[in-house]
């Protein structure tokens, strides 16, 4: 593994370097603009295509959007998982792939979830367990099938994706088979934010931090993994992501690091998830026909 891959370059950054290096928005001019073309796509995916809104639990927040293409038959789902640093968003906003994941006839699943610091972040991943848990249960009804489930997540997004990923496959039960993640930006150890403004609503220690990050729990893997991150994307989010690719190859896992998106920065690059024009959309397309 190359010096810019180790897992533990991030040592080598001054506190203050380290916190620019884990702020996204020092990447573009204005977050506020960024986010409003993120949601304004979300809402015009959501105005056009029908869905419907299911509780996978009790609380306000335990609740997932399902979006179905219209077959008869059982088709593939991707189930997405929004980013905001486990202290914000929502699934309403989280819906601008949605017209290309169902023209290419699978299911799009947008995930909420109970956030900090209401919420520890082990409750956090616990929650989204739940949520696909629920998923597989229903997939009957639904019309999705539960042996295709494909994985996609943002930023923190992408955190909680992987954890899914790299969780005990029998928890979904015997049907179920998560067939891919596509990992966008995301944060897979968690030890670098200690001293960040980030840790400020997750009150995370460096072993509790360790304990969390999918980094500390790969193992061997059916599902192939889809990496990628944007042009305009801090180093330490493109190192990130280069160190789990690394990692997750070298346990002999199938693995495919998509170039950084042109043109793309840390908010916008979702909406690339399943869009053929794009090199991302390619791979992702490819796996939900495999």
């Amino acid at each position: 593994m190359s010096g810019d891959e180790r897992v533990d370059a991030w040592r080598d950054l001054a506190p203050a370097d380290l916190a620019r290096a884990y702020s996204p928005s020092s990447m573009v001019d204005s977050i506020d603009a960024e986010l409003d073309v993120y949601a304004a796509a979300s809402d015009v995916a959501r105005a056009r295509h029908p869905h419907t809104e299911h509780a996978y639990g009790p609380g306000a927040r335990q609740r997932l959007d399902v979006f179905h293409p219209g077959d008869t038959s059982p088709v593939p789902v991707l189930v997405f998982v929004h980013g905001g640093y486990w202290q914000a968003e929502t699934k309403e906003r989280a819906c601008g792939a949605v017209p290309d994941v169902l023209a290419a006839g699978a299911a799009y699943v947008a995930v909420e979830y109970p956030l900090a610091p209401e919420v520890s972040l082990a409750e956090i991943a616990a929650e989204c367990r739940a949520a696909l848990g629920w998923l597989v249960e229903h997939a009957a009804d639904l019309g999705i099938d539960p042996a295709r489930i494909h994985l996609a997540g943002s930023s923190a997004g992408a955190h909680l994706a992987a954890l899914l990923t790299l969780g005990d496959p029998a928890d979904l039960g015997p049907r179920a088979e998560i067939r891919s993640a596509t990992l966008l930006s995301g944060v897979y150890d968690l030890r670098p934010l200690v001293g960040t403004y980030v840790n400020d609503p997750l009150g995370l220690d460096e072993p509790t931090a360790w304990e969390i990050s999918p980094l500390s729990r790969l193992r061997a893997s059916d599902a192939v993994l889809v990496v990628t991150w944007a042009e305009h994307e801090t180093g330490e989010f493109k190192r990130q992501s280069r160190a789990f690719a690394a990692s997750w190859r070298a346990l002999g896992n199938r693995v495919e690091v998509v170039p950084e998106a042109p043109g793309r920065n840390h908010f916008d690059l979702p909406l690339d998830l399943a869009d053929p024009a794009t090199a991302l959309g390619r791979a992702v397309r490819g796996l939900l026909h495999g």
